[in-house]
């Protein structure tokens, strides 16, 4: 069998797994009882360097008339990268847009909004304790030091801080600080102690999420990661409801999907953190931050900071700020040869301005970097397409004896100096290189609402001719002609007719069937998975062509 219909088989079984796959709806347990008393036991109280002694207690110190507002204000903050809004109810981020990438491909349509919190469980960085040592936290009401509703944070840094203290006297201060130039800004949490026995409790920080169930997350990882002890954790339901705690030395946990991730990295890497993933109602995911410092000494100010990253998936970008961070673009077994196409990619694109251009130049690329190895299987084939009618004699001749058979085929093989895997091996040389530029393209952010030309204004979406306004059995919508897809299904047609058939008659009707297979498979991928598949198709035909005219 052409080794390019096997591998095209392989991807067929591989999507097969991909449509079942279901991510994301266990409901874990909560934390422990077990951790919870150990977090309650008698601790040495150490002083480490985020722990500054108070110039003044509070207990000794009048307190601040309670406010009476019940509802907090709202700010709104705003950079070139994006808008968003905090409240001061808890302190929490509100809502977060992106000023440089739309809802969809239309010109009219809103910014893309990353966080939108209808009710208080959604908001998120809310900090609590476990042990709920610090009695008000859940409700509590900040103060914001500003009286504007808006910060602007286009030219220059700057900081939104927000106070509360307990009616037991505990003092809290959440300080957020803005940067014109990133997607990146930093959250600083100080907890004052001013009696004179310890607090023993853990901070927590959390993240919410809302899962949005489409076609694209039954082939791409959506939902919570982890990044623990240098090891990449990407949780599915099935994971998280074996296990729902996560300990070790944190760099980093993040909830996004395909595109887009809200990463939150511990400024401090302490091997005893955790992170705890939650299931909610409606589709909210909740990663908790259990910060393992679990004491903050009597009269004293402890401090926690924290990096938040809410933005694209851009392996750019990501590795700009961190390369650590870098890993949640995550190309599974392909991501050695992944991570170094999406480079050459953007590279390109630099002097391209058109990523269905770039996509073909890389493909061509790619295809001439194998050009020797795809000559020798090319010649293979040809050479056992001229054997055909002999094997056919053969195989009629001993149809009753399949041991026989075998060996004069061998002998046949033998003789005109034919190796059966020749046309084999060279092609699953390529095989890593396919996939790895498979999934590059089908996760990568530059391809959203990058246009080609005519009717393909989103390489990132399935090319569709026309609207027509009405379902058509086994496409996602929009609905209509797929003609990118037919193109390529009718390239793999003439592919097969040029390859030796199959000596097995079953084979060969299943070898028929598969441009059909492959078009209908195709016909809701993105279309610059499919223009690649359709240019590495061209090549591949000429080169065969090519082969089979010097070899006549």
């Amino acid at each position: 069998m052409d080794s390019n219909l096997r591998m095209l088989l392989a991807i067929v079984l591989t999507f097969l797994v991909f449509f079942v796959y279901q991510v994301f709806f266990g409901r874990p347990p909560e934390i422990s009882k077990k951790q919870q008393v150990e977090q309650t036991q008698e601790e040495t109280v150490v002083q480490d360097k985020n722990v500054q002694p108070l110039f003044e207690t509070t207990a000794t110190t009048k307190k601040p008339e309670a406010r009476l507002a019940i509802k907090g204000r709202t700010i709104t903050v705003s950079t070139p990268f994006y808008t968003a809004s905090f409240t001061e109810e808890g302190a929490t981020l509100t809502d977060f847009k992106l000023n440089k990438y739309r809802e969809t491909i239309q010109p009219d349509s809103p910014m893309k909004l990353l966080i939108s919190a209808q009710s208080p469980e959604e908001r998120s960085l809310a900090i609590g304790f476990v042990n709920h040592k610090i009695q008000g936290l859940d409700d509590a009401v900040f103060h914001a030091d500003t009286e504007r509703s808006a910060i602007d944070a286009s030219y220059k840094q700057k900081t939104l801080s927000f106070s509360w203290e307990s009616s037991q006297g505990y003092r809290i201060i959440k300080t957020y600080t803005f940067y014109p130039d990133s997607y990146l800004f930093d959250l600083e949490i100080k907890v004052s102690n001013p009696f004179p026995r310890a607090l023993k409790d853990n901070l927590t920080l959390a993240v919410i999420y809302r899962q949005v169930n489409t076609s694209e997350s039954r082939y791409i990882f959506s939902g919570p990661s982890i990044l623990v002890d240098n090891k990449l954790k990407e949780l599915s339901e099935k994971d998280i409801s074996k296990k729902d705690l996560y300990s070790g030395r944190i760099d980093w946990f993040a909830l996004g999907d395909r595109y887009f991730i809200t990463a939150v990295m511990p400024e401090e890497e302490k091997k005893d953190s955790s992170v705890q993933i939650k299931q909610g109602a409606e589709q909210l995911l909740k990663a908790v931050h259990i910060d393992p410092t679990g004491t903050i000494p009597p009269q004293t100010e402890r401090s926690y900071r924290y990096h938040i990253y809410i933005g694209p998936k851009s392996l750019d970008i990501l590795s700009s700020i961190d390369k650590k961070l870098s890993k949640a673009i995550d190309f599974g077994w392909f991501d050695i040869l992944a991570k170094p196409l999406l480079h050459v990619l953007n590279f390109l694109y630099g002097y391209i301005h058109n990523y269905g251009i770039v996509i073909i130049i890389l493909t061509i690329l790619i295809k001439g970097a194998f050009w020797p190895l795809s000559n020798k299987s090319y010649k293979s084939m040809s050479d056992m397409k001229k054997l055909q009618p002999k094997m056919t004699e053969l195989r009629q001749k001993y149809k009753g004896d399949k041991q026989t058979m075998n060996k004069e085929l061998m002998n046949l093989y033998k003789a005109y100096n034919i190796n059966p895997l020749g046309g084999c091996l060279p092609m699953l040389l390529q095989i890593p290189v396919f996939f790895a530029f498979y999934k590059m393209l089908y996760q990568s952010i530059e391809l959203r609402h990058a246009p080609f030309f005519g009717w393909i204004n989103d390489l990132a979406a399935p090319d569709r001719l026309f609207n027509f306004g009405f379902s058509i059995p086994f496409m996602d919508p929009p609905y209509g002609i797929p003609v990118l897809t037919v193109i390529m299904g009718a390239s793999m047609f003439l592919q097969q007719k040029m390859s030796p058939p199959p000596g097995d008659p079953a084979q060969a009707k299943i070898m028929m069937a598969m441009p059909i297979v492959f078009t209908f498979i195709f016909i809701n991928f993105p279309a610059g998975l499919v223009l690649y598949w359709l240019v590495n198709n061209i090549l591949s035909i000429a080169q065969q062509y090519y082969v089979i005219k010097k070899t006549a």
